[in-house]
């Protein structure tokens, strides 16, 4: 009878004869993942898991926890009703075969709008429509498709209780069977004779294969699991070549003891793979040990307002956050925790967390969600939760503001993997072919010699390490970048274009003065409650110069960027900022940065800001300059134009009077003749800038700034380092390229002794978790070593 090849995999589905749309399946396992990837409408998961053996009754009851309110909602990360989000703990990620399937769920079910993997934490975050898809459906979903979520209900917890030992279990068998067999093959070592051995040495042999059958399918399951995975995606991954000399070693082996035409090489299959899971073992203690995971408390310096019962206002960082303090949130500012609407009207922009950009009006009482940014002026909040360093930076890197910025030596990387994969199999076949006319009998050593030897394992650990590395140090120095593709375009930048007012110059050491009608009492306490919502640098110093007044509750507050802010209290009605905005004549225009106020469509006076430049501009400037084409961007007049022309070089292009859209017209224009382009910018007017730029920094001067738009957050106080920051990303490079000629020379030499069929398999997988380790020692400690030269140069 002719063989029936199955739909999905390949193999032959004569026997089970399943069916669907009329195609041959081998297995209802086949049928499940074609029907998952193949109809539109996700088959029901009961009958799903019907065909594999399960009673419906059994798999409904065993999230029937999740139908719990209070369950839910201690899982949930966000809910607005209509968006939750929801990270869960999948043990069983295993490959980038993996992440693709967990990051494309939408496409199994519309109503999850995104999900993203971290797969160090083997969690996958998830947001989706909660009326059209349960949290509970949900994980249906990703058990049916054999990614169960790990749950603990215990304390209602995620994935806190599951420790994955499977690794070292793997390890113990092999290693177990790799001892008996060597164990066992010591006669062949030593041509032992004897009656006793000659009688016996089949059983030996057989033994042997009886050690090895656990070893190669429970042990190196994981090296063929992800070879598949990764040929079905069209990856060619590491484990292709590794598992391809394991199958040979086997076969070959068990067929000469089939035929009695030798021992095999059991041996050395069962070392192999107790060496490659060794390997893994000490590289998986290794990464722990090196953790990148920035520490929160010194992760970002951003502040947030937190007000006393005395009336008192103070700028705390948010690690300093704890529950029951109540925070002032302003207008435009990111909201830092989860909280309860206290004071004001909140309008609330999820965008940051959600995607969606339609802003959702909340009342006193509701519950606000950390990452949602307050559009309507201030409000009061009380705390509900620490804040969460994760869930920031989840939360910043985002995928939905995620540009298409290009992606340098991360992508070479990968393609150098890659064609390197390609290059060993080819060497290992051509080798092979070689050897097989000139001497068979290392034929097969050679071949699984230059298979495992020739590994791109290191090369790929060579960036994310070091930019692992190099985010660590920054972070301990005050710049926080977003992830390791900033530091790649940091070192690719010609251009650096600075904002002025917030950026350049220091707004605690402003000085004011105020040229005008005097303001009464009322008109003070609106000033000051006005300006007390907004976000902007010049607004933030105004505040703090102003004698203390009451605070009102506005009734209307609107922002609008690049002219002022207007608000509305009672019957009184005010505006500040430009001349044009509130309705000065020009007679009152000055060319220092002034700050205009009219109330009640009538023009009161001018505050004229009197700007203090950064410590150490002047010589940062200069050391840029040798480099960098250097631009200054500013939305004030020309005012400071004269103090600036002689503090900086003389090659500095000045630009005055550039409202936000003129700032990101100007990136775009000079991106599209070439130019790689860094914005410096305080990052509230100038986020479009930000945006548009290769890599956009915001200042932090203790204000709420963290925004999507910048990739990078630099304190104010490292603001005179930002040379040494970008000569260090340029160092960074080096170093990866450095690692990569490490690892090319390694191979060289590995793979001679290979081809030439001096090195024994078992040698090679001893030799291969070495040169990652290696390679994982040497940017590490040179990152290191550059971290300590930043840290030794003092601020001037």
């Amino acid at each position: 009878m002719s063989k029936t090849p199955c739909f999905h995999c390949g193999l032959d589905a004569s026997a089970a004869e399943i069916t669907f749309d009329d195609k041959p399946f081998c297995c209802n396992g086949c049928k499940t993942v074609y029907e998952i990837f193949s109809v539109n409408d996700l088959t029901c998961y009961y009958d799903l898991q019907a065909s594999a053996g399960a009673k419906p009754s059994d798999i409904e009851g065993k999230y029937n926890f999740l139908d719990n309110a209070k369950i839910v909602e201690s899982i949930l990360d966000f809910n607005d009703n209509t968006t939750q989000i929801a990270t869960l703990y999948i043990p069983h990620i295993h490959c980038s075969s993996c992440i693709w399937i967990l990051e494309n769920l939408n496409k199994l079910n519309p109503a999850i709008s995104a999900s993203i993997v971290n797969f160090g934490k083997k969690t996958v975050r998830v947001t989706y429509n909660c009326n059209n898809i349960t949290i509970k459906q949900l994980v249906k979903l990703l058990g049916s498709i054999g990614y169960e979520p790990f749950i603990s209900l215990d304390d209602y917890s995620v994935g806190k209780k599951n420790v994955d030992r499977s690794l070292i279990y793997k390890l113990g068998v092999a290693g177990f069977a790799f001892g008996n067999v060597m164990f066992l093959s010591f006669p062949e070592y030593f041509q032992v004779t004897g009656f006793w051995i000659e009688t016996y040495a089949p059983v030996f042999r057989w033994l042997m294969f009886s050690f090895s059958l656990p070893v190669v399918f429970y042990s190196a399951q994981d090296y063929f699991i992800s070879a598949y995975k990764g040929l079905r995606s069209k990856i060619l991954n590491i484990d292709v070549p590794i598992s391809l000399g394991v199958i040979v070693l086997f076969v070959r082996s068990t067929a000469e003891i089939i035929l009695n035409l030798g021992t095999g090489f059991f041996d050395s299959l069962t070392g192999l793979i107790f060496f490659l899971l060794l390997g893994k073992f000490f590289q998986q203690k290794t990464y722990n040990f090196l953790s990148f995971e920035r520490d929160y408390k010194s992760y970002f310096p951003i502040g947030i307002t937190k007000l006393y019962n005395d009336g008192k206002e103070e700028s705390v960082q948010v690690y300093d956050i704890v529950k029951g303090d109540r925070l002032l949130i302003r207008n435009e500012e990111l909201i830092p925790v989860d909280c309860i609407l206290i004071n004001g009207k909140a309008r609330i922009d999820y965008s940051f967390v959600t995607g969606e950009s339609e802003a959702v009006s909340k009342k006193s009482g509701d519950k606000l969600f950390a990452g949602g940014k307050q559009l309507n002026g201030s409000i009061e909040v009380d705390v509900l939760k620490t804040v969460e360093q994760s869930y920031l930076t989840q939360l910043w890197s985002n995928d939905v503001f995620n540009k298409n910025k290009e992606d340098g030596f991360t992508t070479l990387t990968n393609a150098i993997s890659k064609k390197f994969t390609i290059a060993v199999l080819s060497i290992a076949f051509i080798a092979t072919g070689y050897w097989l006319f000139v001497d068979s009998s290392k034929a097969l050593n050679v071949f699984t010699a230059v298979l495992i030897i020739a590994c791109p394992c290191a090369i790929a650990l060579a960036a994310p390490f070091t930019f692992g590395n190099l985010l660590r140090i920054f972070g301990k120095l005050k710049f926080y970048a977003k992830n390791a593709s900033v530091i790649e375009q940091l070192a690719a930048i010609n251009t650096i274009i600075f904002d002025k007012t917030g950026t350049i110059t220091a707004n605690k050491e402003t000085s004011v003065m105020y040229e005008g009608s005097n303001l009464s009492d009322n008109e003070e306490s609106l000033l000051r409650s006005t300006l007390r919502n907004s976000n902007h640098p010049l607004s933030r110093s105004l505040y703090s110069l102003l004698d203390q007044h009451n605070i009102v509750t506005l009734d209307t507050y609107e922002e609008h960027i690049g002219k002022g802010i207007e608000a509305k209290h009672n019957q009184d009605t005010i505006k500040i900022g430009s001349a044009p905005f509130v309705g000065a004549t020009a007679e009152t225009a000055t060319l220092n940065t002034a700050v205009y106020v009219s109330t009640n469509s009538k023009y009161k006076g001018r505050f004229t800001f009197y700007n203090k430049y950064r410590k150490g501009l002047s010589k940062l400037f200069n050391k840029l300059k040798k480099h960098y084409d250097l631009v200054i961007l500013s939305g004030d007049n020309a005012g400071e134009q004269e103090n600036l022309t002689k503090l900086l070089p003389a090659k500095t292009k000045l630009f005055f009077n550039q409202k936000p859209e003129d700032k990101l017209e100007y990136i775009k224009h000079h991106q599209k003749s070439g130019a790689k382009v860094l914005m410096i910018g305080d990052g509230l007017n100038d986020a479009g800038a930000l945006a548009q730029s290769n890599v956009g920094i915001a200042i932090s001067e203790n204000v709420n700034i963290f925004s999507p738009a910048c990739d990078a957050i630099l304190d104010a106080s490292k603001f005179n380092q930002l040379h040494d920051f970008i000569k260090a990303s340029k160092s960074a490079i080096k170093i990866i390229k450095w690692s990569f000629l490490l690892s090319f020379f390694y191979n060289s030499i590995g793979l001679y002794f290979a081809v030439t069929g001096q090195l024994a398999p078992v040698i090679a997988a001893i030799l291969m978790p070495l040169s990652s380790i290696s390679i994982v020692v040497f940017t590490t400690v040179s990152t290191n070593f550059l971290g300590r030269k930043l840290q030794k140069k003092k601020a001037y």
